[in-house]
């Protein structure tokens, strides 16, 4: 059974490679006391635990992650994880295709939702990508830190009609 540091430092090393070097970094540097310990949780849980396990793929498990951040309605996450899909080796014709098929399980608002967040960051300029600008705040900065008592995530808001998706609009 591998320590809390061995799963933290696994962790680490993944989630650096699949959002980034420049986004933990500021998610990290970002931390407060009232999130220092979230930044541990996710980083030996949710990168040391579950995206370190056999059994799937980077590419795969991305596929997993949007699909679910689509049905769910986190588009903050959904920007993120739509940066990570492309690093994990996703093409935008296969994400576009992820989204094609959620909005049969999922709903056409979301559907038009995530293409609209997809469009945003597939064309956000080159040094907008290098420097990993968020589509509104990353979920996993102290800005979407469990707001409650309960621990349940900040509500973002976020224009879900069921119009063709639009380039361009803030979530």
């Amino acid at each position: 059974m591998p320590t809390d540091q061995e799963r933290y430092d696994q962790g680490m090393a993944v989630r650096r490679a699949v959002l980034s070097d420049a986004h933990v970094d500021r998610a990290t540097a970002a931390a407060t006391d009232l999130t220092t310990d979230w930044q541990d949780f996710i980083t030996r849980v949710a990168w040391g635990d579950v995206w370190s396990r056999p059994g799937l793929d980077r590419r795969s498990r991305s596929i997993a992650v949007l699909s679910s951040l689509i049905a769910h309605g986190h588009h903050e996450e959904l920007a993120m994880h739509l940066r990570a899909a492309l690093r994990n080796g996703l093409t935008v014709d296969e994400i576009r295709e992820v989204i094609l098929q959620s909005a049969i399980y999922s709903g056409v608002p979301a559907a038009n939702t995530a293409f609209r967040i997809a469009s945003q960051v597939f064309s956000a300029p080159a040094d907008e990508a290098a420097a990993e600008t968020p589509v509104g705040a990353d979920a996993e900065t102290p800005a979407d830190a469990p707001a409650s008592a309960s621990g349940a995530p900040a509500e973002t808001t976020a224009d879900t009609s069921a119009s063709a998706p639009r380039e361009g609009g803030a979530t």
